[in-house]
């Protein structure tokens, strides 16, 4: 069965706090054994851990170093705050088909630069590459998003394309670029409109764990967003 989350919501300031925290935010449960709870931190996992990681959302180019090198988040090199971006954090468990949902009543996404990246670690800091959300014209509400592992330690993450595939059963989505399904923005209920763009990213792991166990999650995602 899949899990069901909702964000933390952090300015970019309050991420960059968390680049010094190295103690948990919360006693780890009894079947968790993954004590690091910030997004910028490393660690090594096993199945059932918990994981935590962050979506940024920020302008494309503001996830990019000097216009060109595509950095993690963490990084203070980069110019989020002053970008006024948002994160959102989440702590799945390893290897659980997870729908993660950001709630948009009290955030817009095309207010806050239209894009967002996936990302966790610090010297091994691994990062999605920056997907398309919402512009003035459209937002995007549907994602999956893979992590990829190696031996316990994060080597990647990744959105799944659908092609469009799902767009056939939702009467008042577009498709954009042949990949995204899409929903005019001025139907979103926070602009005046009647429709819920809350987003949500089913969640999947792949790789193995630090015991090299076999990730699977990854081959049986199978929720309708």
């Amino acid at each position: 069965m899949a899990a069901f989350s909702q964000p933390r919501l952090l300015t970019a300031a309050s991420l960059l706090a968390l680049l010094i925290a190295s103690s948990p935010l919360r006693p780890a449960e009894s079947a968790d054994t993954n004590g690091v709870y910030s997004p910028c931190a490393d660690t090594t996992v096993q199945r059932s851990d918990g994981f935590t990681f962050g979506i940024a959302f920020a302008p494309r180019l503001s996830f990019f170093h000097n216009s060109s090198l595509q950095l993690s988040p963490c990084d203070r090199r980069l110019s989020l705050s002053s970008a006024g971006s948002q994160v959102a954090t989440f702590r799945p468990k390893v290897d659980e088909i997870s729908l993660l949902t950001v709630n948009t009543s009290s955030f817009s996404p095309d207010n806050d630069g239209g894009y967002m990246v996936a990302f966790a670690g610090r010297k091994y800091a691994a990062r999605s590459l920056p997907a398309f959300v919402a512009n003035s014209t459209y937002t995007v509400t549907s994602f999956t998003l893979v992590l990829e592992f190696k031996k316990g330690r994060l080597q990647n993450l990744y959105w799944k394309r659908d092609g469009c595939a799902s767009c056939s059963r939702k009467s008042n989505f577009v498709c954009l670029n042949n990949q995204d399904c899409a929903i005019k923005t001025s139907n979103c209920k926070n602009h005046g409109g009647s429709v819920d763009c809350s987003l949500g990213i089913q969640l999947a792991f792949s790789g193995t764990d630090k015991h090299l166990s076999v990730f699977n999650s990854c081959g049986r995602r199978k929720i309708a967003l």
